[in-house]
C-alpha cells in the first residue's frame, strides 16, 4: 500500500484569477478573429487599416492586426497572472490601455488612415466596458480592508 502525498497546489488571489480569465478571453477572442463564419466577411480581411469589413461575431470590426492585438493581450494576462502583483498591473495598466483605445475611436475619423487598428463603434463601446471592468477588477479584487479601532 502505497501512501498518498499531496503535492501543493498554488492558490491564486481573486486578483490572479480575475488576470487569468480576461487574459484567457482575449486569447479567445484572438483566436476566433481569424476563423471563418464566426468572423463575418473574412475575405476582406487586411493586415491593419479601415477597409478591412471582416466583423468577429458579425458585429466587432478586425484586422489581422486587431487578431493579433488580442492575441498578446491574451498572452500578457495569462504570463502576468502567475503573481498578484502583475496580475493587477495587467489589470489596470490593459484597463487603461483600453479606455484610452476608446477615447482614440471616438476622436478619429473612422473611414481615415487613422483607424489602422481598425475599430467601429460596437468595437468602441466594447473597449469602454473592458476598460472600465479592467481597472475594476484590479482595483477592487487587491483592496485593502482597515479595521476602526
Amino acid at each position: 500500500m502505497s501512501a498518498h502525498h499531496a503535492s501543493p497546489v498554488a492558490v491564486r488571489t481573486p486578483v490572479q484569477q480575475a488576470a487569468l480569465l480576461v487574459g484567457a478571453v482575449f486569447l479567445l477572442v484572438g483566436i476566433l478573429g481569424f476563423i471563418p463564419g464566426v468572423t463575418t466577411g473574412y475575405d476582406t480581411m487586411t493586415f491593419a487599416e479601415h477597409h478591412s469589413e471582416a466583423k468577429l461575431l458579425g458585429v466587432f470590426q478586425v484586422s489581422i492586426l486587431h487578431n493579433i492585438v488580442h492575441l498578446l493581450f491574451g498572452i500578457a494576462g495569462l504570463a502576468m497572472a502567475r503573481a498578484a502583483s502583475t496580475a493587477r498591473a495587467f489589470l489596470i495598466g490593459g484597463g487603461a490601455v483600453y479606455l484610452v483605445l476608446w477615447i482614440y475611436g471616438l476622436v478619429i475619423d473612422q473611414d481615415s488612415a487613422a483607424n489602422f487598428v481598425p475599430v467601429n463603434s460596437a468595437d468602441n463601446w466594447l473597449h469602454f466596458v473592458l476598460g472600465i471592468g479592467m481597472v475594476a477588477l484590479g482595483v477592487l479584487l487587491t483592496r485593502r480592508t482597515t479595521h476602526a479601532r
